[in-house]
């Protein structure tokens, strides 16, 4: 990309005049998502933060390329001048969205205007004159460098076709490694702002890929004959919330005296953690009539682990209940477990007749990828005296807490239902009815379930068709959370009870599925129903619900305005606290007419005293 500096904005200069280069184009919602997308990879392979600032023109031209730009010196001259200290992210979108790139078309028009007779290619003396004398001139240095370059110049001839088609692919291929770049770094991921983001009940705004309202697709307007952008970072508004918290004490909550007489259903589930956020099974809850009901969600406590403390059973978990609407819209919230009791998270409360879904919801505060790498891995498979592969002692003890995982109603023996649960998370597919039945006749099986038996020799008879290759092993264990050392670390094991007083509840998982948009709009109207709320200093149109239980504080924010606001969340006075972004500084864009989880805080130390100290701080 650094060969061909300078080369975009000086051809498409020559021929397009700056007041069409300079055009609005209003973009579709997607195009919008794409280029504010593109925008903060580039930033973001450059600097730590979208809140760090452009400190001078190399820095500038940089991030720029990694937006897939090639800026002359006069263009970089044009938005950092003598009087330039620094510009931020926001200064940065404008400029890109003002300099628009010249396309591939537009690029070999312009040349076959310098080349009548339709050669394909231009003399590298007519080439150095005509770019270095007319319009927005090039410098001889870059000429020098796209006449060096081998692939488009033989014979003092510059294939200007080949030219363009290198120059095109450049661009696209910076443009895309920086989004992937940014896609591998979870760290440079919950930097992208609004990715949490959810509508509030005022306004209707969906979600995600129409985040930008079509007012608010540039900040600040840059005109391309203006000397620079305003790069002032102010604060508009502030709002500050302090917290103390003591050490977590055992509850005082009375389950009822007589629970044990209710009838109940159980069923087991998971979060999985990913790149891309938690994944976790839904459920369906049925009541025939209506009564009071109990429900408590925990994480699991396997059998490899008795008598330990493993790390998933520190995680928090929550189980969030909605009322489904007969196919009239969403299911509306009813209310979540927020008290801690023998740890469990439990609620009580009177439902009616009908169907409910149950979202199990972990913050992901102690969920989180595991940076402690593994020094030894450890062993699978064997060869026995016989030289016939077996299963190692460790292997099969991992793969029964896996049974124990995916064996949902927890009856000791695996439905197609269940396994195929197993099979999505493992392979991305499912296990058809023949499959079942191939499986049903090469390993044990009893009422059409499989045993524990059953499903350790089926990871035997993977291992030999590998002829000892433990590759595929490995995967389906890393999908279910484990480490190369087989220890369980990226999931969280949990077990739902529901108790009904007054009728038998029947419990289904139903799906396994990332955070979804219905839970984030349900988080924040949790918050926004049981939280205080405080108007931001200077700017009321942006109010910071914040939410606490003994456990943790959830804050969200509310934008009320008509414009898209970009908030900063600042956790360094914040002791003994970790949070679901895993950063003390960010951003977090909040659309207009909207709501978005800010963050979830958790004690790093359950056992001492934690405070909580987060100013919220609108950006101009």
């Amino acid at each position: 990309m650094t060969s061909l500096h300078g080369s975009t904005t000086s051809l498409s200069s020559k021929r397009y005049a700056s007041d069409e280069r300079s055009e609005k184009h209003k973009l579709q919602p997607k195009d919008e998502e794409s280029f504010y997308t593109s925008c903060r990879a580039a930033y973001l392979t450059v600097f730590k933060s979208s809140l760090d600032n452009i400190t001078d023109k190399q820095q500038l031209c940089l991030v720029l390329q990694r937006a897939g730009h090639n800026p002359s010196n006069r263009t970089l001259s044009r938005y950092w001048t003598a009087k330039t200290k620094e510009l931020n992210y926001d200064d940065f979108c404008d400029i890109v969205k003002a300099e628009k790139p010249a396309a591939k078309s537009e690029l070999l028009r312009a040349f076959r205007k310098l080349d009548p007779a339709n050669k394909g290619y231009i003399l590298h003396e007519e080439f150095t004159k005509i770019f270095t004398t007319r319009g927005e001139k090039m410098s001889p240095e870059e000429v020098s460098a796209i006449l060096r370059l081998a692939d488009v110049n033989s014979g003092n001839r510059l294939d200007y076709i080949k030219f363009c088609n290198t120059y095109s692919s450049t661009c696209d291929q910076c443009t895309k490694m920086a989004v992937e770049k940014m896609e591998a770094n979870s760290r440079a991921k919950r930097q992208q702002f609004g990715s949490q983001i959810e509508t509030s009940p005022e306004r209707s705004v969906s979600p995600r890929n129409q985040r930008f309202s079509e007012a608010d697709t540039t900040p600040r307007k840059v005109d391309s004959k203006s000397s620079r952008p305003s790069s002032a970072r102010n604060y508009r508004g502030a709002a500050s919330t302090v917290i103390n918290m003591g050490p977590l004490k055992i509850s005082r909550h009375a389950e009822p005296s007589d629970l044990q007489d209710w009838p109940c259903v159980r069923s087991r589930g998971c979060f999985f953690l990913e790149d891309t956020g938690i994944i976790s099974h839904h459920y369906r809850l049925q009541l025939t009539m209506k009564s009071t009901v109990y429900l408590t969600i925990r994480p699991l406590l396997l059998g490899r682990a008795e008598g330990k403390s493993p790390l998933w059973m520190s995680v928090d978990t929550a189980l969030y209940v909605l009322k489904e609407s007969d196919g009239r819209g969403d299911p509306q919230f009813v209310s979540f477990t927020e008290l801690h009791h023998k740890g469990s998270y439990v609620w009580k409360g009177e439902l009616s007749a009908g169907s409910y879904t149950l979202i199990p919801f972990t913050t992901g505060c102690r969920l989180r990828k595991n940076k402690k790498p593994v020094t030894k891995e450890a062993r699978l498979v064997y060869r026995d005296g016989s030289e016939d592969l077996q299963l190692t002692s460790e292997f099969k003890s991992a793969l029964s807490d896996v049974f124990d995982i995916i064996d949902l109603d927890g009856n000791g023996f695996l439905s197609l239902e269940e396994y195929n649960f197993f099979e999505l998370r493992s392979s991305g597919e499912k296990c058809d009815d023949d499959a079942w039945e191939v499986c049903q006749e090469n390993f044990e099986t009893k009422k059409n379930e499989l045993t524990r038996k059953g499903f350790m020799d089926l990871n035997l008879m993977e291992a030999n068709d590998r002829e000892g290759d433990p590759s595929d092993l490995w995967v389906t264990l890393q999908s279910m959370g484990y480490n190369k050392a087989l220890e369980l670390t990226e999931a969280c094991p949990f077990v739902i009870d529901v108790y009904a007083e007054k009728s038998k509840p029947k419990l289904k998982a139903v799906s396994l599925e990332p955070s979804s948009r219905l839970l984030q709009k349900v988080l924040c109207k949790s918050v926004i129903l049981k939280g205080d709320a405080k108007p931001m200093d200077g700017c009321e149109d942006v109010v910071i619900y914040t939410y606490k239980n003994d456990t943790r504080i959830t804050s969200v924010i509310e934008n009320k305005s008509d414009k898209k606001m970009v908030v900063q969340i600042n956790n360094d006075q914040s002791k003994n606290c970790i949070s679901s972004r895993g950063l003390s500084l960010f951003a977090v864009e909040v659309p207009a007419k909207s709501t978005v989880v800010s963050q979830h805080v958790m004690a790093v130390n359950e056992k001492q005293d934690w405070l909580y100290h987060c100013v919220h701080s609108v950006l101009s």
